[in-house]
């Protein structure tokens, strides 16, 4: 079986995340207890026991979402004798490449909490309240997106911001411009424009101060060539080398995150099954958007690690 990990970006956590695997698992608690005590937080108990709201706010939710992420890595590797370095390749959607690196042995784990943290604080920093938007574009096509946001001239920026699968397009930058788009898209026989409820307008050319920021905070993080090749947002294609996956990270925060173009590449050279460790199946349910009757399979809870022995390994 040629496999691949994806590990899932914002909008996918949820009170509970990662509880089962910590009750179950010690390699999976001490993830946790790894992450809470680099954030000086009990991110875990905010996690299992808090307010959705809370666990939302970007600077917690990067963090978090990274922690299920490993801990479900830990679970496959310890209940179930798999090793990352047997996937051909590892890819994660925003900050999910975060995830990705750490799975693969590029970054540590409580460096990889720390960058998310200040990840989180610089993206909601960069921006004030109410004067960026992102809206999804479905049904929509690159060119129908390209079409739409060349009406929004004189409003501000807006761009591409997520590639998501097949007409699953978002757009963000200026709130008006945005907007502007939106009201565009139905008269080009676009499906539905959805204004997402979303605190910064991530991955446009606004976030350059965020950009700065990570900049310096990467520059004092040793990154180590990973245990198998990541295939990057901006690039859409497997990177080894630890200086490119460095600096990409950086284009990451102002640029858009190819993910179709990224899954293509990794079905093209050879990805029979996707496995996304983390929490929930977002992108698993993509895949299928992307090409039909690509296999794939969540794992974020303990149950759902009997389901990957028997529909992987069996």
């Amino acid at each position: 079986m040629t496999f691949a990990l994806t590990f899932p970006g914002q909008g996918s956590q949820k009170i509970g995340m990662g509880e089962s695997l910590a009750a179950n698992f010690s390699a999976c608690r001490e993830v946790f207890e790894e992450v809470d005590d680099a954030l000086s937080q009990n991110l875990s108990k905010l996690m299992w026991h808090g307010e959705i709201n809370d666990l939302t706010l970007t600077a917690n939710a990067q963090p978090a979402l990274m922690a299920c992420g490993i801990a479900a890595i830990r679970a496959l590797e310890t209940e179930c004798g798999f090793s990352v370095s047997d996937s051909k390749y590892v890819a994660g959607h925003s900050l999910g490449e975060y995830t990705a690196l750490c799975a693969a042995g590029s970054i540590s784990l409580r460096d990889t909490a720390l960058l998310l943290r200040a990840r989180g604080n610089a993206m909601q920093a960069a921006v004030s309240p109410g004067l960026g938007a992102m809206a999804a574009l479905l049904g929509a096509s690159i060119n129908d997106a390209e079409t739409v946001i060349s009406k929004t001239q004189g409003q501000g920026i807006c761009q591409i911001a997520n590639d998501n699968a097949v007409g699953q397009i978002v757009i963000s930058g200026d709130y008006k411009a945005v907007e502007k788009a939106c009201s565009e898209a139905a008269l080009i026989g676009i499906k539905k424009a959805i204004m997402l409820n979303v605190s910064a307008p991530f991955h446009s050319s606004l976030m350059s101060p965020a950009a700065e920021e990570m900049s310096n905070a990467l520059s004092s993080v040793e990154f180590m060539k990973p245990l198998t090749p990541v295939v990057s947002n901006v690039k859409a294609k497997a990177i080894i080398d630890p200086k490119i996956l460095k600096n990409d990270l950086i284009l990451q925060v102002t640029d858009r995150v190819r993910w179709r173009e990224s899954v293509l590449f990794m079905y093209d050279n050879g990805i029979e099954k996707f496995i996304e460790p983390g929490c929930g199946k977002v992108l698993t349910v993509m895949l299928r958007r992307i090409v039909k009757g690509l296999d794939g399979i969540s794992i974020d809870t303990a149950e759902s690690l009997d389901t990957f022995s028997k529909k992987f390994k069996g």
